[in-house]
């Protein structure tokens, strides 16, 4: 780009196909860091669509969350714009160090290889519970409500000790807060009735405590009962709409690709593999991640000035082909390692291991229970979630 010409618009966010990112994001690899200009003013900033680029950028600690998002690479009512005048207290997906760590500390325990390895039986018995239901539905059923939706809302509501009998409100309004065609009023609005209900559940907590995560932080004397409200509001999200959109579009996913199907069938060892290939080949979190220089930081021949913002697009950087090999196949034996969909660094995604638990367990006994398990209706008539902050599919309809 020449000295005199105008960087574009934001990031292209408009897809053409069901699972890959947008054509014109792809080919703005050729410039793994570049200048962008932001929405709604005009400012310019960056965006990084390269894997290594973008790995630096979100393990470089000058690169912060800061106090507000002030702009947006996209011209929809973005939810970092929304959510960043808002935050509750607690919620330190949007604090920097020191108050990060020191919430982020209050979970890291729950989250560890070995504790999801002790939750794997119970988890087992959840999927089964799900599969039951969804043969109990018969053919013509929504993969989506009795299956996807369940198994992630389950276990999350388990952990943190709240009634799965409220599962429709926690459910619509953690939808809502990242509905991006919806306006920033709204969002928050529902942001603020979820985080009410949370806070409403910790004193109750505290005076009848069970054996769940609610009630060891409603008992932490170094946390307020918000703070406590503030780090379950991110769990009890991101617990289930990520989680839930992996299995339904990586369902989804796979019965559109019947050769990789067939080979998972085949292998049941693979299947560990193949959940980190349809995590990287997926990545669901579409949109990008945030961050603001708080001091001008030089990457290669480009210089990011302090204040300017950063968005790191991670579908753009699990695609990138300096990284992988043919990034736009699936290929369940690729060694898909260093992947971004959980992002890296700080923020990397606290439950990660859990989503990763879960997901392995559910495709291996969703295709185990159901070996010749099809859609119902044409797959150009399933909903895709492109407006939301989370892809995947709103409904899938499948017989067997």
């Amino acid at each position: 780009m020449s000295g005199t010409e105008e960087p574009p618009f934001g990031m292209p966010y408009r897809r053409e196909t069901r699972y890959d990112p947008p054509a014109a994001l792809l080919e703005l690899q050729d410039r793994p860091l570049r200048r962008i200009r932001y929405y709604p003013d005009g400012v310019e900033g960056w965006l990084a669509t390269g894997h290594a680029e973008s790995r630096r950028i979100l393990a470089d600690p000058r690169f912060v969350m800061g106090e507000r998002f002030l702009h947006s690479p996209t011209d929809l009512p973005h939810v970092f714009v929304s959510i960043s005048e808002q935050v509750p207290p607690g919620f330190f997906l949007f604090f920097d160090p020191p108050e990060h760590t020191r919430l982020r500390r209050k979970v890291t325990g729950v989250f560890t290889v070995k504790r999801m390895k002790e939750l794997e039986p119970r988890i087992a018995d959840i999927v089964d519970g799900c599969i039951a239901d969804l043969r109990a539905a018969g053919p013509g059923a929504d993969l989506v409500r009795e299956f996807a939706l369940p198994v992630p809302s389950l276990v999350i509501c388990e952990m943190l000790g709240v009634p799965y009998a409220d599962r429709d409100a926690f459910q619509r309004n953690s939808a809502d807060m990242l509905d991006l065609a919806r306006s920033i009023e709204d969002r928050n609005k529902s942001m603020a009735e979820l985080f009410g209900y949370l806070a409403a559940l910790v004193p109750a907590k505290r005076d009848e405590p069970g054996d769940d995560m609610l009630s060891a932080l409603a008992a932490d004397d170094d946390l307020h009962d918000v703070e406590a409200a503030g780090i379950a509001l991110i769990l009890l999200v991101a617990g289930h709409e990520t989680t839930a959109n992996m299995l339904g579009l990586g369902t989804f996913a796979l019965l559109e690709h019947p050769d990789q199907l067939a080979r998972l069938r085949a292998e049941p060892d693979l299947v560990p593999t193949a959940v980190e290939e349809l995590l990287r080949y997926l990545t669901v979190p579409h949109n990008g991640v945030m961050r603001i220089a708080k001091e001008d930081v030089e990457i290669d021949d480009d210089v990011i000035r302090a204040g300017e913002h950063v968005t790191v697009v991670l579908q753009a950087a699990n695609r990138d082909p300096e990284r992988y090999e043919r990034p736009s196949e699936l290929d369940l034996g690729r060694d898909a390692h260093g992947h971004l969909a959980f992002g890296h660094g700080l923020h990397q995604c606290v439950g990660q291991q859990l989503a990763r638990v879960e997901m392995r367990i559910a495709f291996a006994k969703l295709f185990a229970a159901f070996p010749d398990l099809r859609l119902a209706v044409p797959s150009e008539d399933i909903p895709m979630r492109v407006e939301m902050n989370v892809y995947g599919v709103h409904t899938l309809p499948v017989e067997w």
